[in-house]
């Protein structure tokens, strides 16, 4: 696949030697858009700049425009073409599916001037060389095509595994007339092209043998939040084109940038996709029948397509590729599986997040009901209508706006739907599939992989699909309630004390971290083990212990990792850096597990280790659990993770707090503990807060304060431990009040000796986010800082800010 065999560079508009027919990757260029599409413009500008960075493109030559002018003009096919579009209403569906037949196949069986077939004959044995095995991919590549604020992926065609020169001069005919697909037709008059004004150039490129490896497509930022210091990478088993057409639920990686700028482990996030088939190459010369899907091992599909070194080499060559570009990229990669090397196929600008402004729309429902289908959240929406079911574009015309789309999957084909869809709901697919990709463009949300969408769903039923509850999206039985708020990012007044966050959820920090904050004053441990793990840690530790049922459920769990322990702790892990990334560099205060006996017994194998207790509340829990002999090897795991964040990663900016604390005594035993697994306070910049949420914590503040390094104020505990009631009983939650004078004196006493110490004082609990007026009072007594749910930060930051102009 080298490319230093490729000619001299020649200037453009130069015909000697077919050169305004054909031109190598290798003389091509950004400049060269109007002479090759996007395209073939971007291989060419990457393996002319790049390769000496490391970025790997397999060679290979592209027609070009000219070529393709002279191929419709010199035979009258573009005057007809012209007249049969001119008064075509492409809202009209099958007024546009018989005018895009009529013309493709009118394109199709029309023979190549002599010359233009020559030079591809004679650029093909020079690229195929004496390879008889040789196979490549004959891709289309639109002179508008691949611009930053015009994304015309997937509008035209590619032809995978195409063999002997025949074939190719039969997929690059085929990939011409795939100018004027429906969609292509429809997507050019809605976003304002001329059809004359669009040529097409066919990129010839050589195959990578992703199909015995793996593929799939990156983002060099987050696609769903717009987080820039992130690269998104999907992979399945075989060609890409399966990931790209949905028809494969991929794996998923994040991958955090300043981490692999610095050299350091990078990996954020890595996600076992469903990956049940994948597209191999046939035996079959048929141009389109070239490629087939098989079903993969089951075995294989539980494990991650990708090792952690491959991801990170991929990530780095997409870091390359953005700087080089200075802007966020949409690419496509294969990992050939004969050679273990990667490449990168095509890159373009990615265009939907790119344009998105400085400001952000918060979706929430306000209402509930019965979750009905669940899969991965395509954008941060909501969108309600009644199901339409299609098993076929042929059933359009039953569709009509607002109605919500569900299918199998998607193609371009059915792009004039989609837009007039409220939502769209698939069985199939990944977060970078057609669908998603569409989805986004659209500015709708979409809910995709679902397994069961088409048979759970009916025709006709209002139903409400969520994308504003993380990474899941889920589709409600009836029209639920919704809200939208707008912020603008740029606009929020300065207020008297810092607002940080409570985050507990990893998959929405990216998001989360788009509004107005100081950092996290709260990320809880327990959130990401039961979300990641599931697990009880003790199961894990005492795996080969176990019963053979409860035994077999945790091996099925954990397949993809390379032990229970590796499996917990790189989680955790993943959870916590998640959360770190998205704030950086502002603090990220993580608090260790506080699951209560009844809450761990609810994981798996839990109720095999936990004790029964009448009230979990004032039990076995927080730092008396971390010193206890029964817990102490499930305390050094959480450690381990927290430490790699820190110290191999190199997120400094997370911060541990101690839950819980009953005495001195037992906050001495857990920082000594603490530094026995590495987590030495004051070293590599580590601070260890503690909650203040127990009556005695403020009574002896000083005293616990010799061992911290502050408080964070639990107001939730301290209310009830204060007034001696149970905030789970309904028979006196009543009478639950963070500002009833008894709590309000032992928090005025917790932040006068924090400020007198000179030490961090903030509150973590749910009062602020709940009485604006306890806000207040907090900010009189000199809080450092309020850590609030984040859909309440925007509403008590201006709150605040009003009421610090009227004092």
């Amino acid at each position: 696949m080298s490319t230093d065999t490729a000619p001299e560079r020649r200037t453009t508009g130069d015909t000697t030697d077919g050169a305004d027919n054909v031109r190598w990757f290798a003389e091509l260029g950004l400049g060269d858009l109007e002479v090759v599409g996007g395209k073939n413009a971007s291989l060419g500008e990457m393996i002319s700049n790049l390769a000496d960075a490391g970025v790997s493109v397999p060679d290979g030559f592209a027609t070009t425009a000219a070529a393709y002018q002279r191929f419709l003009g010199d035979t009258g096919l573009a005057q007809r073409i012209a007249e049969r579009l001119r008064t075509l209403d492409t809202d009209d569906v099958r007024a546009l599916s018989a005018a895009g037949r009529e013309i493709r196949q009118a394109v199709v069986e029309q023979p190549f001037p002599p010359a233009l077939e020559a030079d591809i004959r004679a650029a093909y044995a020079r690229l195929a060389g004496d390879d008889a095995e040789a196979s490549f991919a004959v891709r289309s590549s639109a002179t508008a095509e691949d611009l930053p604020d015009a994304s015309f992926a997937g509008q035209q065609e590619t032809f995978l595994n195409v063999r002997g020169i025949d074939a190719v001069l039969q997929a690059v005919r085929e990939v011409y007339a795939s100018l004027y697909n429906d969609r292509a037709i429809a997507y050019r008059v809605h976003h304002g092209f001329d059809h004359e004004s669009v040529s097409l150039s066919a990129g010839v490129q050589r195959m990578v043998r992703s199909d015995v490896g793996a593929s799939g497509v990156l983002f060099t930022m987050d696609t769903e939040s717009g987080f820039r210091d992130a690269v998104f990478v999907t992979s399945a088993y075989g060609l890409g084109e399966g990931v790209v057409q949905g028809a494969v639920n991929p794996d998923e990686f994040y991958v955090y940038k300043p981490a692999l700028r610095a050299g350091r482990p990078a990996i954020l996030k890595r996600g076992v996709g469903e990956k049940a088939t994948k597209m191999v190459y046939t035996d079959s010369p048929e141009v389109g029948r070239t490629t087939a899907f098989v079903d993969v091992d089951p075995a294989e599909r539980r494990r991650l397509s990708l090792t952690d070194d491959e991801v990170t080499e991929l990530a780095r060559q997409a870091l390359r590729i953005e700087e080089h570009y200075g802007r966020p990229m949409d690419i496509e990669w294969g990992k050939d599986g004969l050679t273990g090397d990667i490449y990168i196929l095509q890159a373009r600008p990615e265009t939907v997040q790119s344009r998105s402004g400085n400001s952000t729309e918060r979706y929430r429902l306000t209402g509930s009901g019965d979750v009905l289908v669940e899969g991965r959240a395509i954008g941060q929406k909501i969108g309600a209508g009644p199901v339409r079911v299609l098993s076929d574009i042929e059933e359009m015309d039953a569709f009509t706006p607002g109605d919500v789309l569900v299918a199998d999957m998607t193609d371009p084909d059915w792009e004039p739907i989609m837009k007039r869809a409220s939502a769209i709901v698939t069985n199939r697919g990944g977060r970078t599939c057609h669908a998603a990709i569409i989805a986004r463009e659209l500015g709708i949300p979409a809910v995709v992989g679902t397994g069961s969408a088409t048979r759970t769903l009916s025709d006709g039923d209002p139903v409400t699909v969520s994308c504003a509850e993380g990474d899941t999206g889920l589709v409600y039985a009836g029209e639920v309630g919704f809200e939208v708020e707008e912020t603008r990012l740029d606009a929020m007044p300065e207020i008297p004390t810092k607002i940080m966050m409570n985050v507990g959820t990893p998959e929405q920090a990216f998001a989360f971290s788009r509004l107005p904050h100081a950092g996290v004053g709260l990320a809880r441990l327990e959130f990401v083990i039961n979300r990641q793990i599931g697990i009880h840690p003790r199961a894990l530790l005492d795996l080969d212990d176990l019963d053979a049922p409860l035994k077999a459920k945790v091996e099925e769990r954990i397949v993809a990792y390379p032990s229970a322990r590796d499996f917990f702790v790189q989680r955790v892990a993943e959870g916590v850096s998640m959360i770190a990334a998205a704030f950086a560099p502002e603090p990220v205060i993580v608090r260790m597990s506080d699951f209560k006996s009844n809450e761990y017994a609810n994981l798996l194998g839990g109720e095999l280790y936990e004790p029964h207790e009448e009230n979990p509340m004032i039990g076995y829990r927080g730092a008396s659990r971390y010193l206890s002999a029964d817990f102490a090897e499930c305390f050094a795991m959480e450690c381990e993770a927290l430490r790699f964040v820190r110290d191999e990663m190199g997120l400094t900016n997370v911060k541990i707090m101690i839950p819980f604390v009953r005495t001195v005594k037992e906050i001495e035993g857990v920082v000594r503990l603490l530094g026995e697994h590495g987590l030495r306070r004051g070293e590599n910049d580590l601070s260890v807060v503690m909650m203040c949420e127990l009556p005695s914590n403020a009574l002896l503040a000083d005293a616990f304060l010799d061992h911290v390094d502050g408080f964070s104020i639990g107001s939730n505990d301290m209310t009830q431990l204060t007034l001696g009631l149970d905030r789970d009983s309904a028979l006196v939650a009543g009478g639950f009040d963070e500002r009833d004078p008894a709590v309000l004196a032992l928090l005025e006493m917790a932040i006068r000796a924090c400020l007198e110490r000179g030490k961090y004082v903030g509150i973590c609990g749910q009062g602020p986010s709940d009485h604006p007026d306890l806000a207040e009072w907090l900010v009189a007594q000199g809080i450092g800082s309020m850590s609030l749910n984040p859909d309440t930060v925007v509403d008590t930051w201006l709150h605040l800010a009003r009421t610090a102009r009227t004092t």
